[in-house]
């Protein structure tokens, strides 16, 4: 089972999608009955939402770039250590925060529906919190594949 919490920062985000937290409790749902991972332990995260002002202040904080992005994330574990942990079946693991910015999933939403660029950017940041990087192409291979494959579990 997986459960996000989640906070608006920015009440714009209401204006379009009416109750992110009820949105992201349906899609997890149909995720837990196609992703093994999901389906087999108790996982929690919790997701900010957020405008360029926040998220901005955050990158510098915590990445050391002064810049806006369109998502953050903060895992609590290496992918190592959550293999171990998810391997010894440890019930209620947090894996990590996210936060997503308004602005960007707007900018994107020009090309494709909100809801699809909205979906495309958490489950970026999910990845980032199982342990998921994309410094090397391999990497970003990898990554690109566990995301398509929640994706298509959404849908």
């Amino acid at each position: 089972m997986i459960k996000v919490d989640v906070l608006v920062k920015q009440k714009s985000w209401k204006k379009h999608i009416r109750n992110p937290k009820d949105y992201l409790k349906k899609k997890l749902k149909k995720a837990e009955k196609k992703i093994y991972i999901f389906k087999r332990n108790k996982l929690n995260f919790s997701l900010l939402l957020s405008g360029n002002k926040e998220i901005k202040k955050l990158n510098k904080k915590f990445r050391n770039k002064d810049k806006i992005t369109d998502v953050l994330s903060f895992p609590s574990y290496e992918k190592k250590m959550l293999n171990k942990l998810i391997k010894n079946k440890k019930n209620n693991i947090y894996l990590g925060d996210i936060i997503i910015n308004l602005s960007e999933i707007i900018r994107r939403s020009n090309n494709e529906s909100f809801f699809v660029a909205f979906d495309k950017i958490w489950i970026h940041g999910l990845t980032h919190l199982l342990g998921f990087c994309h410094k090397s192409n391999k990497d970003f291979s990898s990554m690109q594949q566990v995301e398509n494959k929640i994706i298509k579990s959404i849908q």
